[in-house]
């Protein structure tokens, strides 16, 4: 999910974006670590890293409507102040990351901020789901320190696949620029088998766009305004359909 929600939208949707934030990262962002071994397998604990988080955060609320603080606690740990704009009002989470047992210090201190902007990041949704994961065993090779095979992860903990404007299941425009382009290309294939006129399927989209307040430009349409588009063009589709089955 890497659309962007404009600043008012964040105004008008505070529950889509909780939503968004706590959806489901697609698995190949997924990564685990062992928490206890035996002989050759390895009980798989779930994480992300912190770039995915910034990606999130980047993605759900844009880069202008987030904001982490830091602050160097004497045993070494580091607390994490994570400020997020979120209908109108900036929202404040914060949490204690703690240092790696990596030989090199600044690499410990470094793992201690990923640590702490991870936590505070799950007060706000993001990677919570993984908490919830059952116990997975995992072949695991004590030698080299990794899993032999990847650790399987549950339906429930896998990002939804959404329908895509040609009907088949698919990711959905990344941004207003892919909608446009994607529209467009469902429009031509439409009008290509007469079943309706050059532009038709855009206006439609655009118009039901603008009167749900996304605004007149498709190319600045993100989150909410990007799922409108997909349901609506079912719909569109659907109508088409049911007109050409009665003529």
């Amino acid at each position: 999910m890497s659309a962007t929600l404009s600043e008012s939208r964040c105004a008008d949707n505070p529950d889509a974006i909780f939503r968004e934030l706590a959806a489901p990262f697609p698995a190949d962002e997924v990564q685990f670590k062992p928490q206890v071994v035996k002989g050759n397998r390895a009980l798989a604990i779930a994480y992300i890293d912190a770039r995915a988080v910034m990606d999130r955060l980047d993605a759900v609320v844009g880069v202008h409507n987030w904001q982490d603080r830091y602050l160097l606690l004497p045993d070494s740990s580091v607390q994490c102040r994570l400020r997020v704009r979120i209908h109108g009002e900036w929202i404040a989470k914060a949490d204690v990351g703690g240092p790696s047992d990596q030989p090199d210090g600044g690499d410990r201190l470094k793992a201690a901020f990923s640590d702490a902007l991870k936590r505070a990041a799950v007060k706000f949704g993001i990677g919570r789901y993984l908490y919830g994961l059952p116990p997975t065993w995992t072949d695991y090779d004590p030698a080299k320190r990794q899993f032999t095979s990847r650790p399987h992860l549950p339906e429930w903990a896998m990002p939804r696949p959404a329908p895509s404007l040609n009907g088949s299941a698919k990711k959905l425009p990344a941004d207003g620029t892919e909608l446009h382009r994607r529209l467009l290309e469902a429009d031509s294939e439409l009008a290509g088998k007469s079943l309706c006129k050059v532009g038709a399927l855009l206006g439609h989209v655009s118009q039901a766009g603008t009167k749900a307040g996304y605004g007149a430009d498709m190319s600045q349409w993100s989150g909410p305004a990007i799922e409108l588009a997909v349901a609506e063009t079912k719909a569109f589709k659907a109508r088409l359909a049911d007109k050409a089955a009665r003529c």
